[in-house]
């Protein structure tokens, strides 16, 4: 199957330090939401993309190759957080899968960042929280608008890090020819409501051009947390990318900026210029640092 994507980030207008971090390079396209701080969520969602980040490439991923990156990102945190330093992510994403000969979405997650569906004109939510919040909605104590301002929303049920094993949730689903996936962090969810997000889905093409302006709107709404959104589609088009390249997009208007990833966002894959002694090239705050993909699987 292939796949058409677009991704970006932003540390947001309140935090100092952008602790998400994405994947988006096929089979796997995923969100890491950190926690604990500089030096902790962050490194933390950092793993979580490195691990992801072996089986790009691949034609597909299985849930057992799924499951073994849930395991290696936890028993990694577990070693390197040492000295009393505490930290953890939450992971969401889907992977392209085979299975009984046709083509499905192995959607995952643990945490609070999401994966929606859109299909058939309709957004639905895949993913579902690991949180109080959505315990309390489960039991009908919340009504999903109380849910939104709840003091305890951001209170998680599980997250990768925390001593226990990795407790993920998969579902697998038929992936149809019109599927466009959503998988962001809550710094999307808290600023923008679900009509508001399908809103953009159905009215955008392009999947660059979506997850950025996703995460411009979530800016404009005041950014209080790190915003991350990777925005994939089924590929409808016949000739595949010659290559897979990875150009941070520039805007000379906004003048120059250095991506820095401890503040805009560990990301996967990256511009050749990061992995050499280059200077890193110039690109926007609030752009995305990956470009549009086709992938011919």
């Amino acid at each position: 199957m292939r796949t058409s994507w677009g991704s970006a980030t932003d540390r947001g207008r309140v935090r100092e330090v952008n602790e998400d971090a994405l994947l988006a390079y096929p089979p796997v396209f995923l969100v890491a939401d950190g926690m604990g701080g500089h030096d902790a969520g962050d490194l933390a969602s950092r793993i979580a993309v490195e691990e992801f980040a072996q089986l790009a490439g691949q034609s597909s991923a299985s849930s057992d190759d799924v499951h073994a990156c849930f395991a290696r990102t936890s028993s990694r945190i577990r070693t390197e957080f040492t000295r009393g330093r505490q930290g953890g992510t939450t992971v969401a994403g889907a992977a392209v899968t085979a299975h009984d000969g046709g083509w499905y979405w192995l959607v995952f997650n643990v945490g609070d960042s999401r994966v929606y569906r859109c299909s058939e004109g309709a957004l639905e939510q895949v993913s579902v929280d690991h949180s109080v919040v959505q315990e309390l909605l489960d039991s009908g104590e919340l009504t999903p608008d109380a849910a939104r301002r709840h003091p305890e929303r951001h209170v998680l049920t599980r997250a990768l890090g925390t001593g226990e094993p990795p407790e993920p949730d998969y579902w697998l689903l038929p992936a149809g020819a019109d599927d466009r996936l959503l998988i962001c962090t809550d710094g999307l969810t808290r600023e923008l409501s679900d009509t508001e997000i399908a809103d953009v889905l159905a009215s955008v093409d392009d999947p660059q051009e979506a997850s950025a302006l996703l995460v411009q709107h979530a800016l404009e709404r005041g950014g209080r947390d790190n915003v991350s959104a990777v925005v994939v589609d089924v590929a409808t088009t016949v000739t595949p990318e010659p290559t897979h390249t990875t150009l941070p997009r520039t805007a000379p208007d906004l003048g120059p900026h250095l991506w820095d990833e401890m503040l805009n966002g560990a990301t996967v894959p990256r511009h050749a210029a990061a992995l050499q002694d280059d200077p890193p090239t110039p690109v926007p705050p609030a752009s995305s640092p990956v470009d549009a993909q086709e992938d011919p699987a």
